[in-house]
Order: structure tokens, then C-alpha cells, then sequence
């Protein structure tokens, strides 16, 4: 998605994400399932948008590519590289036709951004990507709202975010097959030459689905599931890990690329 209304806006209505506490549970996993140092591990961050995660994670030592097929979002991505001077690859590519030029010791996907796809076979095939160019025994991490919060939490709710710089309405609206929310974005700002207000607009759809489809997609694609956690829970404590229990409204994933010898001991 192109998200042109949206990216302006991005940061501003997501200031209460908490990338720092995000990355350092990323790094807690990776000592968890990897024993690696941060320092000269590749780290692929999917779906990266304006790019504060990748920041974040750059912070840490990881050596940091952000993909996103946002132009607008990257261009966000780009200025904030220029201000901070992280050393931070970013790549314009569609998740779905992944093509990296060699393999990735860690992927990430974050806040939600594999719900935006359409489809369960577009998860499908970024989970192939993702699996195509992992190096044997790397480390896929992602996250997933799950149905509960589509259901109970985003359905047919309207929610407003009244701030100095923009007044957003978010209307959501629960599509018949109970597992996608259609989300209209209505944004008003002022125009500083002008004191008129120029309103524009955003329809975002995401799809939920039962955690066992997802992790059979994720042995489809060749990739072990290490462990689920609940995504949101704790992060003032980002090492440690809180279970999923029904009312977890973010999932977050840990597979892994078998080793070739793994590999042969599952044959």
C-alpha cells in the first residue's frame, strides 16, 4: 500500500509504540534462540514504514536493511537516517516478492504488518520469501493482531486522536467474514499560510486469522516455530516473555530456518 495520506501522519499517531522496549525483546530472543552478539548480525526489517523501528534496532548494533513498498513511508525512513547518520539500508520491495542479495540472520515484521496483507496465500508467500533467503539457523520474528482484537477491540468502533499537529477519526468496520476490519482514516490539518483545514483520507484492511493457519504456513514454508508470546504484554520488561492467552490482542511469532543438520534429523 502506498499510505501517501497516511505517512505525513505516521509518527504523530504512533508516538506510544515504544520502539526502544520493542527492539530490546527482539535482541532478547535473538540471545534466546541464536547466542549471537547484536554487533555485524543482519537484520532485515519488513514492512519497516517510516523507519523508527529500524532506528531502534540499528541502536542496538544490528546491522539494519528496512523494506518497505512505501515510497512515501521510506521517504520518512530517509530523513530520519539523515538525522541520526545510523547506517541503515533502505530498499523500496513489495514483501511478497522478497529479493535480497544474500541471506539475513534475523527478519522482522512488526506492529500488525502481515494483517495488512490480503490474503492468507500472500502471508504464504512472504513466509516462502522470508524462508528462502534465511540462513540456516536464522531467526524469523514477527507479530500479528489476532481475531479477538479485530472482534472485540477494533470492531465497529470509532476512535479519535486530537493533536496540536492533526485531527484523525478512525471508523472500523468488521467485514462479514469476522476476520477482516476495513479502517477509514479521515485526517484534518491546518494549513500554517492559510489557517484553513485540508482534510484527506485513508482506507486501511486488516485480516486476522486462527494462530494454528498461521503456524502451518510457517512449516509450509520450511520454518520451525521456536515459541509464541503475547507481543504488548510487559515491555517495561522486554526480556521477559508473557504466554498467549485469549484476550492477547498482538501475537508475537519466533521461527527459525532449520540447519541442514536438523534438517536430517527430522527426515
Amino acid at each position: 500500500m502506498e499510505y501517501l495520506n497516511f505517512a505525513p501522519f505516521y509518527d504523530l499517531l504512533t508516538r506510544n509504540v515504544e520502539y526502544e522496549k520493542r527492539a530490546l525483546r527482539i535482541r532478547a530472543l535473538a540471545k534466546r534462540f541464536l547466542q549471537t552478539d547484536t554487533d555485524g548480525t543482519l537484520l532485515l526489517d519488513l514492512a519497516c514504514g517510516s523507519g523508527s523501528f529500524s532506528e531502534a534496532l540499528a541502536r542496538l548494533g544490528y546491522d539494519v536493511i528496512g523494506v518497505d513498498s512505501s515510497p512515501a513511508m521510506l521517504g520518512a525512513a530517509m530523513d530520519k537516517k539523515l538525522q541520526s547518520g545510523l547506517p541503515i539500508q533502505y530498499l523500496c520491495q513489495d514483501m511478497r516478492e522478497l529479493d535480497m542479495f544474500g541471506t539475513i540472520d534475523i527478519t522482522t515484521c512488526m506492529l500488525d504488518s502481515l494483517n495488512h496483507l490480503p490474503s492468507l496465500a500472500d502471508v504464504q508467500r512472504v513466509f516462502d520469501r522470508v524462508s528462502l533467503f534465511a540462513q540456516p539457523g536464522g531467526l524469523f520474528l514477527f507479530d500479528m493482531n489476532t481475531l479477538y482484537k479485530h472482534r472485540e477491540i477494533l470492531a465497529d468502533k470509532v476512535f479519535l486522536y486530537d493533536l496540536e499537529e492533526v485531527f484523525c477519526t478512525w471508523d472500523n468496520r468488521l467485514l462479514e467474514d469476522g476476520e477482516t476490519v476495513e479502517m477509514q482514516l479521515t485526517f484534518f490539518s491546518q494549513d500554517p499560510e492559510t489557517g484553513l483545514y485540508d482534510r484527506t483520507d485513508e482506507c486501511i484492511t486488516e485480516r486476522a486469522y486462527p494462530q494454528e493457519e498461521i503456524e502451518s504456513a510457517l512449516a509450509r514454508a520450511g520454518l520451525v516455530l521456536l515459541g509464541t508470546f503475547d507481543a504488548d504484554a510487559g515491555l517495561d520488561t522486554p526480556e521477559v516473555l508473557s504466554p498467549v492467552t485469549e484476550t492477547t490482542e498482538r501475537i508475537l511469532f519466533a521461527a527459525g530456518k532449520p540447519t541442514d543438520h536438523n534438517t536430517q534429523q527430522q527426515k
